[in-house]
């Protein structure tokens, strides 16, 4: 067996779980072109892959895991391993169709994207991230104004989704404290007291007591979009908004006339409908934090994630079966 892998932070421990297993193969191949090709050769050098360590960095290469590449892989492909939490770049309905089942990794970027979700609600709300660009502008504090920013403490805390980074984000808020409020589409077993749920009857009655709208919804056809021009408007005036999940998530358009008005105070955005490509209105305002996806971007967290998602695979191997399926396979 074998199993093609694009390793960085984790080639020991890649080593040792693979080690008498499979064979290692490097996912070498510069174009989609290529690695279709390299697929379909009888003998290629992907002919007889079992697993597929799959990457962000994958799909920069390779384009996305939809529906023509999935139909072009080897046969022999029956576990495709998501190095990540969000996996919307993989089409799962076309896997299933060829029993090819796909693992993410669930947990490994909740301390990281959380953290980085409240700096962006810091930055947000204390202007910080404006301040710095006047600093290194040569204009010390010219343009900011005290009365536009605002203190955590006191402050009431929206999550869109109470997942594992979501719970993370919400005990880190917790702590200044913010008084924390949710919306899922049920209670969340795991959510503390101190953590007030507002189911959909009442999610305006939620967005009209929010400063800081956090969003943490998986990507999907249900999702994206969903917070758009009619949920951003039943938040009070002034609010916040924060986004670590997945650009379409959030109507841009319906988002710029809201900061344009004056109705969202502010934004905090680690990700965008088009990646790389950001919309230039959006750097166009002071009142926005703007970091380019880098939530779960430490050494410690993509390590975690590689081992994680390698794990799957040698479960595959050796029992017939990972334990972090995507839910579509739980459906």
């Amino acid at each position: 067996m074998a199993v093609s892998c694009d390793i960085v932070w984790a080639k020991q421990e890649c080593e040792d779980l693979l080690k008498g297993l499979a064979d290692v193969i490097p996912l070498d191949s510069s174009a989609r072109a290529d690695f279709l090709t390299h697929c379909a050769e009888p003998g290629g050098k992907y002919a007889d892959v079992v697993g597929i360590f799959h990457t962000n960095v994958s799909v920069a290469r390779l384009g996305p895991f939809d529906r023509a590449l999935v139909q072009g892989l080897p046969r022999s492909v029956k576990w495709i391993a998501h190095k990540g939490a969000g996996y919307d770049k993989i089409d799962v309905a076309a896997c299933k169709e060829r029993g090819i089942f796909v693992s993410n990794t669930p947990g490994a970027v909740d301390d990281a994207t959380a953290t980085a979700a409240l700096y962006l609600v810091i930055s947000s709300l204390r202007l910080f991230a404006h301040a710095e660009q006047d600093l290194r502008a040569g204009k010390w504090k010219a343009s900011h104004r005290a009365g536009a920013a605002h203190d955590l403490t006191g402050r009431t805390l929206a999550i869109l989704g109470l997942g594992g980074i979501g719970l993370r984000l919400a005990s880190l808020a917790h702590a200044f404290p913010m008084r924390v409020v949710y919306h899922n589409r049920r209670p969340a077993a795991n959510a503390p007291a101190w953590c007030e749920y507002f189911p959909a009857e009442r999610l305006d009655e939620m967005l009209a007591q929010t400063d800081v709208l956090s969003v943490h919804v998986p990507l999907n056809a249900e999702t994206e979009g969903l917070v758009g021009e009619t949920m951003l408007r039943a938040l009070k005036r002034g609010a916040v908004v924060v986004n670590t999940a997945r650009g379409k998530v959030i109507d841009e358009a319906a988002l710029i006339r809201a900061l344009e008005d004056g109705h969202v105070g502010a934004v905090g955005l680690d990700v965008f409908p088009d990646e790389p490509e950001v919309n230039p209105r959006l750097l166009e305002f002071p009142n926005a934090t703007l970091l380019p996806h880098v939530g779960a971007a430490t050494s410690d967290t993509q390590r975690i994630m590689e081992v994680r998602a390698l794990t799957n695979i040698r479960d595959f191997f050796t029992t017939g079966m990972g334990r972090d399926l995507v839910p579509e396979y739980r459906q």
